[in-house]
């Protein structure tokens, strides 16, 4: 069977996926099910993360959301029988790579997969599901009558956060970056309460926030990066991006910001007008469920809320066409350079 793998090397630029044939499947231990793989979701590897991990094997795994049928299960198996359909993410340190037909996980990453949901709609959900719930739940407090800006809200994270946040009767606010997106989103329903368009330097992010707002500011605030110095030292695709003090000026007393940033850097200054509103900065990092298993329970309520949204039709992917396996590749390789706005589902 062949699996597509990531292989490191001395350059941290440089990419290289590879199929390799795996010549036998680990064996099936007490708590662990064999999974014969319907449909896989491409997402960007975290290299760094990786390494600070220790996985510093010459090849690591690619495709961690997989969807499938179960084929056998281990003596201590209590979640699942063979024929079950089930989705799941595979842990950080797996050695299986979910473009794979057959692969060995262990029951407490995976969930039931309801019947009327298709095999890609459920990987293409997944991951994106664990990230809004992790930010609009748990990093900060999504509840009606709040004011949520979702940035780049037509990416396929921004779609189901927009929906998540839309369920809780929240208002959204978003930015979008072209015409196609804007088009996107502006077909959504129920209709958002602003789309800013910041292609071509008409509007005035902070202004229109809070134009909306009545001044008030914004409640939860969810960047999809920010720029943390001048324009002059960042490249055009970090000039579209707002900038930190903006971000910190449009949160209303008592604000949430959730960032996607990992090496935001906050001056004196911004920290002094974060004190004042009382106002709070989250990272977020869905991996941190998968880096401790003390909060699984939890983490594997979400993974079912996630599949009765997408079942009852709270959760509406963005998703692009299936991918055959032997396109996964190329695929992939956008993946990794941020070049796909829509989700990459593989087809096995």
């Amino acid at each position: 069977m062949k699996g597509l793998y990531w292989q490191q090397t001395s350059s941290a630029e440089e990419t290289n996926f590879v199929f390799l044939d795996k010549d036998n499947l680990p064996v099936l231990k007490d708590n662990y099910v064999k999974v014969q793989v319907k449909a896989c979701a491409l997402n960007r590897i975290d290299k760094k993360l990786l390494l600070e991990i220790k996985m510093q094997k010459e090849f690591l795994p690619v495709g961690r959301e997989i969807a499938g049928v179960v084929l056998e299960i281990g003596k201590k198996v209590s979640s699942f029988q063979p024929h079950d359909e089930v989705v799941g993410i595979l842990p950080l340190d797996s050695e299986e790579s979910g473009l794979c037909e057959v692969v060995v996980v262990h029951e407490h990453y995976l969930v039931h997969k309801p019947e009327k949901v298709s095999w890609l709609e459920a990987v293409g959900t997944i991951r994106d599901g664990v990230r809004a719930y992790t930010a609009l739940h748990y990093l900060s407090y999504i509840s009606p009558e709040k004011t949520v800006l979702v940035m780049d809200g037509a990416s396929p994270f921004g779609t189901i956060a927009i929906q998540l946040t839309q369920h809780r009767g929240a208002k959204v606010i978003s930015t979008v970056y072209s015409l196609e997106d804007k088009q996107y989103l502006e077909r959504l329903t129920p209709s958002l309460a602003r789309i800013i368009d910041e292609s071509n330097g008409k509007y005035d992010l902070t202004e229109s926030c809070l134009e909306e707002t009545g001044g008030l500011g914004l409640d939860i605030i969810l960047d999809a990066g920010v720029r943390l110095y001048s324009k002059e030292n960042e490249t055009t695709s970090q000039q579209l991006l707002p900038h930190k003090h903006d971000i910190i000026t449009l949160l209303s007393i008592g604000g949430h910001w959730v960032t996607t940033e990992e090496n935001l850097q906050l001056d004196p200054p911004d920290s002094r007008c974060l004190f004042l509103k009382g106002a709070t900065v989250s990272f977020l990092n869905e991996e941190v469920w998968n880096l401790s298993s003390m909060k699984q329970g939890k983490y594997l309520c979400i993974l079912e809320d996630i599949m009765e949204k997408l079942s009852s039709g709270v959760f509406r992917p963005r998703l692009d066409e299936p991918i055959p396996l032997y396109e996964a590749k190329v695929s992939m390789e956008m993946v990794q350079k941020n070049q796909a706005r829509k989700r990459q589902v593989v087809q096995l």
